[in-house]
């Protein structure tokens, strides 16, 4: 410790410093510390006259800005000799160079560096300065000015001499520049010589200028030259009929555009590896900041995902236990501790002795690269060889490695037969292994057939069983891979026929097991996932696994609670923060009963919904405009309030949230609302209505304002069906159904009926009716009466009622083909009668055109400059793609030879652009065709054309597209009953109004009422309070997610649930919406 001297007028000594304290201080700190030396005064003063007062003395020089770097030298040479010699004798003058010392400096610290300018002169140097600073030029003793201009037009001197001499210069735009800073200084002295006052017309900076993304003139897809503003930091909504215009205003443009500008601030080597959005077809965006795009995905994730993988919190968890966790032996159970070289060498004496072994020395594990570098450096110090991956490889010719593959290379440091002979030489291969491999050494044995090698290390070793481990990874925590994965079922924790090392267990095979299909955890891992190195690390007691084995809540409350070491807490600080965000998260939607270790393919909809927003949501941004598609699919009203509460928050953070969205608990609870119309396709594109909620419901031309107002009233049809509560035998009948979280619960689901299965997300409904109901009906319908007594039932005990049944049809979540070459009139299945229609005319005949002439995926009748698209697609590397019309066939997408047939005075390429409700009427005495188009028109598809490009529609065209395609598989217009052998159909629909507007959903309830007319059983699992108010029976399931449902809460018509007063979530919401909602008289 230094302790200064007293000063003569100080009555408290000044406080002791060590070293280290005094290189904390800055200079002027320095300066009044050392006030009593004057030799390390004359060092500090001239950093002090510099300005740079205010540097630590131990501040590493390569973090100063180039201005400090500047002066510091300057200081470095005021504090030199002053004019003396090292010898004592006067030094010759020097010239100094400077280039723009002025960069990055204030006004306050010119002025400083001109007085250090000042003193060099007065010391006898001379200086040279190349500067724009019209201060420093000012100041100049000389000026010299080089132009008149840049490039070739310069080069010539302009002017040389006094700063009086060059304001009289007129060819010098430096003097011009000059003079009129004088001028202006002038000004400004004589103004700060009156008395100050206060305008009168004070110009305020104005918030709000830039308090809106502001669109100008769209004309992307449907928009008709539209301006759109959504406000800064607020909850936007945007709303409209199916197919108006609403994901391209917020994904097409505003999410595509955030994104695009973000990718053209890179170079262009690097754009060329990421395909930037192209520019939306508007006029102008204005303050648009970073966007985040959160869109609607059916899939949960693989087999080796889960809660906590899904929602990065596991990639947290891995890297707190890398880092702060402690190693243990796995067999042991002893913390792992360094041991000696002599160890290692005794070790090797017990277990090698007599054998030949090779010392290698680590230098790669488990890395990419082609180390070619590595081959040099190996030559250079004389070893001829590296093994690479187990195999001696010589470094010269070193081979091309595959640079995507993991390579573990070694550098064979020498051979030695273990014996106590030969101890001096194995201890001097030990010594230079460990050196070069970092206090790690691998002995391998050169005899004997089977493989045997060791890794031994000075830093990881058991005191127990002297067992050698390398240092902890983060990859040894993922089960995704090789170097933390469980051995047995490599990472899926369950024991899976032909699962291997090379699958990842996102393929299709993994995705979807047949219910009942019970696959039994691993008995190596325990289900855990991991190898047991990874699960012998702990920190706090607690190892990763049992960490993962949470819940989310009880996570959030284990790292409330946690207390740390101040190490531990400056490693964990951003670690923690993550993590306590994003269980925050969970929780206040509803997701704390869940476990961190849960299965992604055993999340139900709404579950695997809400934990994509977390994964996105969570994490603790500011100032960015998040666009989600639909956030409510999939999520019970109650559940739906709990994620409006999280968006409205993440708007008060300071977020721009964009919701495209139907809900009407949505659009009530958003701060804007933009609503799309008037209709769909080319009849929408407009912007009906925008505003508050208040001003939506009061705007005329808003569809959406207008359901709002006058919402529908149930049953549209005046009255339900009847169905006795009592009757067991007018049903079908599911008994003893347990499959998943079910708890042996029997179920009766009324026939002739519109049947609606609710609760909240995780109570059971997707198992009870798509896993237990569909899948059985489905194989005893499709088998022989005599073989059905063999059927295997699954997740009961047994179905009763389904023999007068002639089919089961679903409509599930999946989405349809997003292939350019697929489009509705393919998807619904009429484009082969309709190609099969033109081969049957006079003129395809004569041709000996047959059906595949008409179709537009095969060469032969379609346009070969296009290959039946219709457009061209152009690469234009770091930019865009450009898509662009064939001038071939200009957009008809066959061949001219094709185009020549005529079917009632039409091609096929002009029946392809036709509108759904034109080729209702022209083919209309075709039902094979006609029957598929009316169901169209019927659910609001009537302004689709039947060559649109699949990946054109909006989600809700999607949803209803594949909903008149199972419809269209029966003949629900025919009276009576119409599937196979003469009986009635029974439909399943998983969530069909997904996508769809208030005004579509009153279109979906009459088709299905027309199904249920026709004699068939329709069951919808929905939570649409409008679906649900006009379905003729109830079946709510619950009373929570996960482990807490699985039960029957309430069954009966809606009237009947709604009276229910506890454990039933759906009966609350029910009861206020029929109260509102009651059809009168």
């Amino acid at each position: 410790k230094l302790v200064p001297p007293l000063d003569e007028d100080a009555t408290v000594p000044r406080r002791a410093l060590s070293v280290a304290d005094v290189l904390e201080l800055t200079v002027a700190e320095a300066i009044a510390y050392f006030a009593h030396d004057p030799e390390v005064r004359r060092r500090l003063e001239p950093l002090a006259a510099v300005g740079l007062d205010y540097l630590r003395l131990g501040q590493p020089v390569p973090t100063l800005s180039g201005g400090e770097a500047q002066r510091l030298k300057l200081a470095a040479h005021l504090s030199g000799g002053r004019g003396k010699s090292r010898r004592g004798a006067a030094a010759l003058p020097t010239l100094f160079l400077f280039d723009e010392p002025t960069t990055g400096l204030h006004f306050d610290d010119i002025s400083r560096l001109l007085n250090a300018f000042d003193q060099l002169l007065d010391d006898g140097h001379a200086i040279v300065v190349i500067e724009h600073n019209l201060d420093v030029i000012g100041a100049a003793d000389w000026v010299i000015d080089l132009g008149p201009e840049g490039g070739e037009g310069g080069g010539e001197l302009v002017f040389a001499g006094t700063v009086a001499e060059l304001l009289q210069c007129p060819a010098s735009h430096t003097a011009s520049a000059l003079g009129a800073y004088r001028v202006s200084q002038q000004r400004l002295a004589r103004q700060a010589r009156l008395p100050r006052r206060v305008a009168d017309t004070a110009t305020t900076y104005s918030a709000a200028a830039g308090a809106a993304i502001c669109v100008r003139n769209a004309r992307e897809h449907n928009l008709k030259h539209v301006d759109v503003d959504i406000p800064r930091d607020a909850f936007t909504v945007i709303t409209g009929v199916s197919g108006s215009g609403k994901s391209t205003v917020a994904f097409d443009i505003l999410f595509a555009e955030g994104q695009r500008r973000y990718l053209e601030s890179l170079n262009a080597y690097a754009r060329q590896f990421v395909q930037p959005a192209t520019r939306p077809d508007v006029d102008a965006i204005t303050g648009i900041p970073p966007t985040v795009a959160i869109e609607q995905r059916t899939s949960r994730g693989g087999r080796k995902s889960t809660v906590a993988t899904l929602t990065e919190i596991y990639h947290f968890l891995r890297l707190m236990f890398v880092k702060l966790g402690t190693q243990f032996c796995p067999d042991c159970d002893i913390p792992i501790e360094p041991q000696t070289r002599d160890q290692i060498r005794a070790q090797l004496l017990r277990k090698y002795r007599g054998r030949n072994v090779s010392v290698l020395a680590p230098l790669v594990v488990a890395r990419k690269g082609y180390y070619t570098d590595l081959a040099r450096w190996a030559e250079a110090r004389g070893y001829t060889a590296l093994r690479v991956d187990g195999v001696a490889v010589p470094v010269r010719p070193w081979p091309r490695l595959d640079r995507f593959k993991e390579h573990d290379i070694e550098l064979p440091v020498g051979e030695v037969d273990v014996t106590p002979a030969n101890d001096a030489r194995l201890g001097g291969l030990l010594d230079a292994a460990l050196r070069i491999g970092k206090g790690n050494v691998l002995v391998a044995a050169t005899t004997g057939r089977r493989k045997n090698e060791s890794l031994f290390s000075i830093n990881r070793s058991c005191p127990g069983c002297a067992t050698s481990f390398a240092e902890p990874d983060p990859r040894l925590f993922s089960f995704n891979s090789r170097h933390g994965w469980c051995p047995a079922c490599f990472g899926t924790g369950l024991q899976l026929q032909d699962f291997d090392a090379e699958q990842s267990g996102e393929e299709n095979t993994w995705l979807v097991d047949e219910p009942g299909t019970e696959h039994p955890v691993c008995g190596m891992c325990d289900g855990s996932r991991l190898n047991r190195e990874a699960r012998a690390i702990r920190y706090q007691d607690v190892s990763i696994t049992e960490m993962t084995a949470l819940s989310v809540a009880e996570a959030g409350r284990r790292f409330a609670r946690l207390r740390l070491a101040a190490r531990d807490r400056e490693i964990a600080r951003d670690i923690l923060t993550e993590l306590k965000t994003r269980l925050k998260f969970l929780n206040e939607v509803g997701l704390g009963y869940l476990g961190l270790d849960r299965a992604a393919p055993t999340l139900s909809g709404g579950e695997a919904q809400r934990i994509r927003l977390a994964a996105q949501l969570g994490s603790n941004l500011r100032g960015v405009c998040y666009v989600l598609d639909e956030p409510t699919i999939g999520l019970h009203t109650r559940d739906n309030r709990r994620l409006l509460d999280a968006l409205e928050r993440l708007a008060g953070k300071g977020n721009t949230v964009v919701v495209v969205e139907h809900d009407e608990d949505t659009i009530r609870r958003a701060q804007h609302v933009i609503d799309l119309g008037p209709g769909a396709g080319v009849r929408g594109g407009e912007v009906v209505a925008a505003g508050t909620i208040e001003e939506l419901l009061a705007d005329p031309d808003s569809v959406t304002g207008r359901m709002m107002a006058a919402p529908l009233r149930h049953p549209l049809r005046g009255k339900r069906r009847d169905i006795d509560a009592n009757d067991a035998g007018d049903g079908l009948n599911i008994l003893g159904a347990s499959l998943h979280n079910l708890a042996d619960v029997d179920v009766r689901f009324p026939l002739a009926a519109l049947v609606c299965v609710t609760g909240v997300s995780g109570s059971g409904k997707s198992t009870l009716v798509r896993d237990v109901l569909h899948r059985n009906l489905r194989q005893l319908l499709a088998r022989k009466p005599k073989s059905r007594r063999k059927t295997k039932l699954v997740g009961c005990r047994a179905i009763d009622g389904w023999k007068e049944l002639g089919r089961i049809l679903e409509v599930d979540q999946t989405p349809i083909g997003k292939t350019p070459r697929s489009c509705p009139a393919t998807y619904v299945g009429i484009w082969d009668e309709v190609r099969r229609l033109f081969a049957r005319t006079e003129e395809a005949r004569l041709r000996g055109y047959a059906p595949g002439r008409f179709s537009f995926n095969v060469a032969g009748g379609r346009c070969s400059a296009c290959d039946g698209q219709g457009v061209k697609r152009v690469e234009m590397s770091f930019l865009p793609d450009v898509s662009v019309g064939c001038e071939v066939c200009r957009g008809a997408r066959f061949a001219a030879e094709t185009l020549e047939v005529g079917f009632r005075g039409r091609n096929i390429g002009e029946v392809l652009a036709m509108s759904v409700d034109e080729a209702v009427e022209f083919f209309a005495v075709h039902p094979k065709v006609s029957h598929a188009l009316q169901l169209m028109k019927d659910v609001g598809l009537g302004y689709l054309t039947l060559g649109q490009p699949s990946p054109t529609l909006s989600g809700g065209e999607a949803q209803r597209i594949k909903l008149v395609t199972e419809l269209a598989k029966a003949r629900p217009e025919l009276p009576g009953p119409h599937g196979p052998r003469g009986k009635p159909c029974i439909y399943v629909l998983d969530e069909p109004t997904v996508g769809l507007h208030m005004a579509d959903v009153e279109k979906l309830i009459n088709v299905l009422h027309r199904l249920v007319d026709a004699g068939n059983s329709v069951i919808v699992i929905e939570h649409n309070l409008d679906v649900v108010a006009e379905a003729d029976w109830v079946l709510d399931l619950g009373p929570e997610g996960g482990a807490g449902g699985g039960q029957i809460v309430a069954a009966g018509a809606p009237e009947q649930v709604a009276k229910i007063r506890s454990r039933s979530h759906t009966a609350k919401a029910l009861r206020p919406f029929l109260r509102s909602r009651r059809k009168s008289g």
